[in-house]
């Protein structure tokens, strides 16, 4: 067996003995597969024999009490039942937080995208998305609701505003800020509600057959109907012109209506529920990558701070009602873009 947490790992033992007894075997090489933006980190299990027709698969390690495996356990079951290719647990240690999950491959969106391959690639992504969004039955996720998407936006003043620009908000600045919050949340709340993944982009989507494989799903919701279209079409990670996101939007929009998704009848009301979302998340994510960058010490997503910050400030310059948070985004920037 070869080692995969690395020297001095307090959990290395504890991995090791769970696979072991998952696989009944110690004949197998264990790598570093991938990690998150949470506690969460993944390794690749290669048997020395495939172990049930299985050539490779992933071990999961959520340490608690940072991380809780059961979301992932149930929202992977509910993915399953709907049809779409999430990895199957095959074996559980709920109380060490290990899983032992089937291998969804290497190949991820985020590497495989380009003018070529993204036409199709969305169009799986955009048919699975519908097929989990028609799965959705009331009570079986927890709710995004105005508790939770406005902890979410506090993550802007908190952690981008105060961490990253290092600015203190006047009382103005702060009630320009907590104004435009309720008009965002006003919108956010007003859609109707769906299973919600809630990362649903590149860096989660794996191009893979049946495609797409879908990771990172552990935090998922009943909430906005709009709100994983805009994670995959406002990809923090990757960006299309705004032609190219709208083309794919009425593509989602054209198949949910058909699969009796509730949907706005109209294009132009539901494009505008997709901005404001969007908006929302996109204020949510900068929060985000600051905390990750000067709490975690994971300073990489700095660099796709650009991206999403101009995708937030082009949906502000297109409705009266946000305009105030635009023109103090423009101030918090010194004026600049």
């Amino acid at each position: 067996m070869t080692s995969a947490p690395g020297t001095g790992d307090a959990r290395a033992e504890a991995l090791a003995e769970f696979a072991a007894r998952a696989l009944s075997t110690t004949a197998y090489a264990l790598a570093p597969a991938s990690a998150d933006a949470s506690f969460r980190r993944y390794f690749r299990i290669t048997p020395d024999t495939p172990w049930h027709g299985h050539a490779t698969l992933i071990v999961m390690d959520a340490p608690p009490p940072m991380e809780d495996c059961r979301p992932f356990v149930r929202v992977s079951s509910l993915m399953r039942d709907a049809g779409l290719n999430a990895p199957a647990v095959l074996a559980e240690d709920i109380a060490q937080g290990f899983l032992l999950l089937t291998d969804l491959g290497t190949r991820t969106y985020l590497a495989e995208l380009d003018a070529k391959s993204a036409p199709a690639l969305y169009s799986d992504a955009i048919n699975a998305l519908v097929r989990w969004q028609q799965a959705s039955r009331p009570g079986a996720l927890p709710p995004y609701d105005e508790a939770l998407l406005s902890r979410e936006l506090a993550l802007f003043p908190d952690w981008y505003v105060a961490k990253h620009l290092r600015i203190t908000l006047s009382a103005t600045q702060r009630n320009v800020l907590d104004t435009s919050f309720r008009s965002i949340l006003d919108n956010n709340l007003a859609q109707p509600r769906v299973f919600v993944h809630r990362d649903y982009h590149s860096r989660n989507l794996m191009r893979s057959q049946p495609n797409p494989g879908i990771l990172d799903f552990q935090d998922a919701v009943e909430g906005p109907v709009t709100y994983d279209l805009v994670s995959l079409l406002r990809d923090a990670y990757v960006e299309w012109s705004e032609e190219q996101q709208i083309d794919w939007a009425v593509r989602y929009w054209q198949r949910a209506r058909t699969a009796g998704l509730p949907v706005d009848a109209d294009f132009s009301g539901f494009w505008r529920d997709f901005e404001w979302m969007g908006v929302q998340r996109q204020l949510k994510v900068l929060g985000i990558f600051a905390r990750l960058c000067y709490r975690d010490g994971k300073a990489a997503y700095l660099d796709d701070m650009p991206r999403v910050y101009s995708y937030l400030r082009r949906a502000c310059e297109r409705y009266d009602a946000l305009s105030p948070l635009r023109n103090l985004l423009v101030e918090l920037h010194g004026g600049g873009s």
